[in-house]
This record gives structure tokens, sequence and C-alpha cells, in this order.
């Protein structure tokens, strides 16, 4: 298996929201803003994970985005899984016909392996991750770093 570019910046996005939407919905201009990621990339992904009912819009000013249940309910698998991202090592997804119609030789194995990481993500929450210390410490320093670049862009801005 191998997790693309859209899985982890599914999971990465999810926890920003998770981290800084307890207080107040989180706009995807903040998320882009402190994970450097492509505001229209963002777009794609929420509404794929709207469509899966993990995060919820709220309109209006001070609008934005927030989780649709509790942090620790919501697990990295399906995070992964919603933005149509495979958790599958095999090289027929799973079907069993990877050779000749007929499962291959290592079949098993790699089916084994996509069951290990379904299982791994899969017991790991949002929440979980949130209760960490270096997560907590990176996205206090993520934050503050996207308020000295704001600030020196409004510097820039009135000068």
């Amino acid at each position: 298996m191998r997790l693309t570019t859209k899985g982890r910046y599914a999971v990465t996005a999810m926890l920003d929201l998770a981290f800084h939407s307890q207080k107040k919905p989180v706009t995807l201009t903040d998320i882009a803003n402190r994970q450097t990621i492509s505001l229209s990339y963002l777009e794609q992904l929420f509404a794929r994970l709207r469509k899966a009912d993990i995060v919820i819009g709220v309109r209006g000013p001070g609008g934005g985005y927030k989780l649709s249940r509790a942090a620790g309910k919501i697990n990295i698998a399906e995070v992964i899984e919603a933005v149509d991202e495979p958790l599958d090592s095999t090289k027929c997804g799973g079907e069993g016909n990877c050779q000749n119609n007929q499962p291959c030789l290592t079949h098993e194995l790699w089916m084994g392996l996509s069951e290990q990481i379904r299982g791994y993500l899969g017991g790991i929450s949002l929440g979980d991750l949130l209760e960490r210390h270096e997560i907590q410490h990176v996205a206090k320093r993520q934050e503050n770093d996207a308020k000295v670049i704001e600030l020196h862009r409004q510097e820039r801005a009135s000068a």
C-alpha cells in the first residue's frame, strides 16, 4: 500500500480541523495557511469528507467547517477511505484475480498486510492523536507561524 498525497493531506487537514474547531468553525483558508496545502485541493477533499458525513459545513459570518462528531469517534482509516484512498496492498484490489483471474502466489500475504494496516489506522482516532504532546506542540507552532506570516502580509499591504 502506498498512501498518496490525497490521503496524507486529508489526515493532516482533519487533524488540524480537530485541533482548531474545538472553539469555532475553521475555514479552509486557515487550514491551507497552517498546513501549506492548496486551498483548491482542500476544497476537493472537504467535499468528499462532507459527503462521508465526517465534517459539517457552517455557513455565514464566522463559518467554516467542524467535525460531525467527537474527534475520538473519527478514526484515521475512515478519513483516508472517505477521500477514495484504498487501504489495500494487493495488486488486484482484494478481488483475488491477480493472476489469470485467480489469486497469485502472494495474494494472502498482501491481504493480511492490508488487514493489518486497516486495523492499525482504524484503531487510531483523531482524538487519540490530539492527546499526543508532540502533536499539540506542532499545532501550536503552526498556528503561531501562520499568525506571523499574516502580520507580515498585512504590513506589506499597508505599506
